[in-house]
């Protein structure tokens, strides 16, 4: 038997920091995945445990670094995380992290409220040669009410979707984009709401060209992006401008777009 590929780590580890500024506080929270890969070739076959950091051992140092002020960002937690792991554990090839931002809308000084449905993701994968960073957004939901259309597509005898010349668009669009480590979060974000809500869409797989062609037009650090653009359904009815509400099933529309 050959141990093709091990890994081994903790997941879904919940952290959260009040950083207090004069006059108002801000808070961070965030859902932290952690990944080890290296020589642990003796822990599967052998049960020797000598080399195997315990995983609620990473649990408490996410805790512990989400002091420093590294944790204002994904991005530079992950990586501080990272780097953690690999300086001091030699025997560990690889490092992945990923993170899920929660975010908070602030409510006055020192009050904040649930905030977007949509989620802040980072992920480092970090050797000792150097790392990778992906940004990105997880169920951004977006609609528009026109400007949309859907016509002249293949047709066979199971088909009775009519056509569409103008026709409400939205989804719950997730999106990676592989970077240098300078891409704004908020601009790309922002260039992404724009590009949706201006296109004049032909199909779901048309905007999403235009959004990471637009992304990739106007941020020369991201090497490329990942787009997922499943459907959510407004069907007409028979009484004008009443729609039924469904994304069950959907349409599930996805592309990698690069330099």
């Amino acid at each position: 038997m050959k141990l093709v590929e091990n890994r081994y780590g903790k997941s879904k580890v919940r952290v959260a920091r009040i950083v207090r500024r004069e006059g108002h506080h801000d808070f961070y929270e965030m859902t932290v995945s952690i990944a080890l890969e290296g020589d642990f070739r003796s822990s599967y076959e052998e049960g020797d445990n000598s080399l195997v950091l315990p995983t609620d051992t990473m649990k408490n140092t996410v805790y512990a670094l989400a002091t420093d002020a590294a944790v204002e960002r994904p991005e530079s937690f992950a990586m501080l995380l990272a780097e953690h792991f690999l300086s001091r554990l030699r025997h560990v090839h690889a490092v992945k992290i990923a993170i899920l931002d929660h975010i908070w809308q602030r409510h006055g000084a020192f009050s904040f409220t649930a905030g977007a449905a949509h989620r802040r993701i980072a992920k480092i994968e970090a050797t000792r040669a150097g790392a990778s960073m992906e940004s990105g957004v997880a169920g951004y939901l977006v609609l528009k009410t026109t400007g949309s259309a859907f016509e002249g597509f293949l047709r066979d005898e199971h088909t009775t979707l009519p056509e569409a010349a103008d026709r409400v668009l939205a989804t719950s669009l997730d999106a990676g984009w592989v970077h240098d480590g300078k891409a704004d979060w908020d601009g790309v974000m922002k260039t992404i709401t724009d590009t949706f809500a201006g296109h004049a869409s032909k199909s779901v797989q048309h905007t999403l060209y235009a959004i990471g062609d637009a992304v990739l037009e106007k941020f020369g650090g991201i090497e490329r992006i990942r787009l997922a653009m499943p459907n959510k359904h407004y069907l007409p009815t028979k009484h004008a401008d009443v729609f039924i509400a469904t994304d069950e099933p959907h349409g599930q529309i996805e592309a990698v777009l690069s330099r």
